[in-house]
């Protein structure tokens, strides 16, 4: 590579590190942390679980009724069933006064039995991954502050990936110059070790990194998410998810029927999808237009692949959206179903979360080791 090119990136390179250097750090951390957060959730709230019983699943209704004498004067805003072993759990979220209250009614699916009610935001009180998560999407900030800082940080951190791989091309590719690109070398002294984890670490985690920011930056820019299924359709622009409406002239038709409109909506999916392994819904509707919308998983404890049914509360005719079925979407639409599952590396499974735990720490160190090395150049003036 032509010098005047390396001296560029290196002098990006540490300008740029610099100055996003401590906004990586934060994420990485607590990107790393949030990775296991349902898998920790889960071994310390045995409420979530349920013993597997070889009858269906109760109506959502009786489900809604149910969690509504726990939660006085609120109305749900989302049910979920998980799977054979799962329990049941009805959400009531609500602002007052700008503080957001969020309570979860948890039940056995079986039955309708309660089994526990979950206050884990707001009234005084703090989650711990709520906490973590506010701080990797918003560095504890106002989101209206924090994400645009986390954001721009996030594409700098895609330049210093680009740069670092300039900096670490070795200028001959021979048997001594790969040895010292590709190996650390655990016997040297502290400053070529420091140089060693900087530069060899951070040359195997580029691919995974670039992966994370990339990802990443789809939430945080809606034009980056825009520009990424332009290239991943082949030249489609991405159409924004609306939710079909109900047709509110048949609203005489749901009068004479003597079982709520939401579990009809339900059986009719079930009849549809044999084996869910997660069931998601909006159990109230607020517009008479609104349309019932179950959203249905085909893996547990993955999101990508899942079906969406919408519904006219009034006729229960199935109504359609473009992408609603993952076996009928496009690769741009896939992927952007996958995209949480990639972030997280729970695409891949519980070796992907482990993966993208190992390589979370290994992206926050590399600005630490970045600055002692700017530091110890400094040092040497």
């Amino acid at each position: 590579m032509k010098l005047g090119f390396k001296q560029i990136s290196k002098w990006l390179h540490l300008w740029l590190g610099l100055t996003s250097g401590i906004v990586v750090v934060i994420v990485s951390l607590t990107g790393a942390i949030y990775v296991f957060h349902e898998e920790i959730e889960d071994a310390l709230h045995p409420w979530r679980f349920v013993e597997a019983q070889n009858r269906a699943f109760v109506p959502p209704s009786q489900l809604i009724d149910t969690a509504k004498t726990y939660v006085a004067g609120e109305k749900p805003t989302g049910l979920t069933y998980g799977n054979s072993e799962g329990a049941a759990a009805v959400g009531f979220m609500s602002i007052k006064k700008g503080e957001t209250s969020f309570s979860v009614v948890f039940m056995n699916p079986y039955t309708g039995a309660f089994l526990k009610k979950e206050e884990p935001l707001g009234k005084g009180k703090f989650d711990f991954f709520h906490f973590v998560m506010n701080g990797h999407r918003a560095l504890w900030l106002p989101y209206k502050i924090g994400r645009p800082i986390v954001g721009v940080a996030t594409l700098l951190f895609l330049v210093l990936l680009i740069t670092g791989m300039v900096m670490w091309w070795p200028k001959k590719w021979n048997k001594k110059s790969l040895k010292r690109a590709l190996l650390i070398k655990r016997n040297a002294n502290r400053k070529r070790l420091t140089f060693d984890l900087h530069n060899v670490l951070g040359f195997y985690s580029l691919i995974f990194a670039c992966v994370f920011a990339v990802t990443g930056l789809i939430w945080s820019f809606e034009w980056f998410g825009d520009s990424v299924y332009f290239l991943t359709s082949g030249g489609e622009s991405r159409v924004e998810h609306v939710h079909p409406h109900s047709d509110a002239s048949k609203a005489h038709l749901q009068k004479n029927d003597s079982m709520p409109a939401i579990d009809r909506a339900w059986y009719q999916t079930l009849a549809t999808e044999a084996n869910p392994q997660w069931v998601y819904m909006t159990p109230v509707l607020h517009e008479e237009d609104d349309s019932f919308e179950i959203t249905v998983g085909q893996i547990d404890g993955k999101f990508y692949k899942q079906n969406e049914y919408f519904y006219d509360r009034y006729s229960l005719e199935p109504l359609r959206v473009k992408g609603d079925r993952y076996a009928e979407a496009g690769f741009a639409d896939r992927l952007s179903m996958m995209n949480y599952d990639i972030h997280t590396g729970a695409v891949l499974g519980l070796p992907g979360k482990i993966l993208a735990f190992l390589l979370s720490l290994i992206i926050a160190s590399s600005p630490i080791s970045g600055f002692l090395l700017w530091k110890n150049k400094r040092g040497k003036r």
